[in-house]
């Protein structure tokens, strides 16, 4: 089976990846420095990371990576990224395209595929307004709620999961200095994320607490000496969040993070209503430490008490955290379960079986 992957990049990523791959002037260097660091792994499929001659893997909205490959296949003027992408996937004679950047390629796209492509599925697991992914065999995604919603739209939709990165076993092996790591997004839109990150960031006298923020531009803005003399308040972090917190870690760093904490903090925000279980829990749980996140409706695995610990309500988060830091050597115990749990579960030969039963279920194109 000819597999390609498509994906995407994270705003906040590419100045990395620019100063990881400075010295990448091919296609492919560039790519293998992207895969390497890891960012996005647990829904990068077995074959790619593994390197098979029959998967391709791009990400189409990398202009520099996707004018690499245009200018060694002899491309002519300015072709688009859609073009190129299309170039791609014909030159790769792929059979099952698989699309984790649907709603920048959507029905329009899949409609100008070469007849080469048998079996097309894309990865959503996020409202998207009035994205068209009919045309695709299915969409994919681990928050059944959301899924219920594409098929209310006409799609074909199917449970899958990320899985755990290999490479998480690399980290995590030695002592964890840090009692409470965060990472993730923050701005206003984030009102009941940003309560629990108030409460639990309160605990930093005691506690050794690491927030590592992608803060919005005008929350960035409005704590700056200028933003300070602006009407920007309702932007502005509280006091006890903006004193601890740090850029943004992406990649291996995000594992060397995770993988130094006894407890990764997790806040789902309001887009799958009760689902849980995001790429945040899959990361922590990986990397053993001990997730302690809100209160929902949890897929296999992620069992309260016995694999992580949940919390209702923000000052619930900050009681939950100290009992798990008093007693550590019994909350250690809760996130070795954890990761095994999650092995056994999500390991990436599953991942990409499941992944097989899906193609042999879809109808081709």
């Amino acid at each position: 089976m000819r597999l390609f992957q498509n994906s995407g990049l994270y705003p906040s990523y590419l100045p990395r990846l620019n100063q990881l791959a400075a010295n990448a002037t091919r296609f492919e260097a560039r790519r293998d420095v992207f895969l390497h660091d890891r960012f996005g792994a647990p829904h990068f499929l077995m074959p790619v990371l593994d390197g098979s001659p029959d998967a391709f893997f791009t990400n189409g909205d990398d202009e520099v990576l996707q004018r690499q490959w245009a200018r060694a296949q002899g491309m002519a003027g300015t072709p688009t990224s859609e073009a190129i992408l299309l170039a791609q996937i014909e030159h790769h004679r792929t059979e099952v395209f698989y699309n984790l950047d649907p709603v920048r390629y959507p029905s329009a796209f899949v409609a100008k595929l070469p007849g080469c492509v048998k079996t097309t599925l894309a990865w959503r697991a996020a409202p998207s307004g009035n994205a068209d992914l009919t045309a695709y065999g299915a969409v994919l995604g681990n928050f059944p709620s959301i899924l219920e919603s594409w098929r209310s739209k006409g799609c074909r939709a199917e449970l899958f999961f990320p899985a755990v990165d290999p490479v998480m076993d690399e980290y995590g092996q030695s002592e964890r200095p840090i009692d409470v790591a965060f990472v993730g997004g923050y701005s206003r839109h984030h009102s009941a994320r940003g309560r629990t990150l108030e409460q639990v960031a309160a605990l930093a006298a005691d506690y050794q607490i690491v927030f590592c923020l992608d803060a919005s531009r005008l929350t960035r803005l409005s704590e700056g000496a200028l933003g300070r003399m602006l009407p920007l308040g309702k932007h502005r972090r509280p006091d006890a969040i903006a004193r601890i917190a740090r850029q943004p870690v992406f990649g291996r760093d995000l594992y060397a993070l995770l993988g130094s904490a006894k407890i990764v903090l997790n806040g789902a925000i309001d887009m799958a209503g009760n689902d849980r279980g995001n790429m945040r829990c899959f990361e922590a749980m990986g990397c053993g430490a001990l997730l302690v996140s809100d209160a929902g409706r949890y897929p296999e695995g992620m069992d309260d008490g016995v694999t992580m610990r949940a919390y209702a309500t923000p000052e619930q988060a900050t009681a939950a955290i100290v009992e798990c830091l008093r007693d550590w050597p019994q909350s250690a115990g809760i996130a070795a379960s954890g990761k095994r749990r999650l092995q056994e579960i999500y390991g990436k030969a599953s991942q990409w079986a499941h992944f097989l039963d899906l193609v042999g279920r879809i109808k081709p194109c």
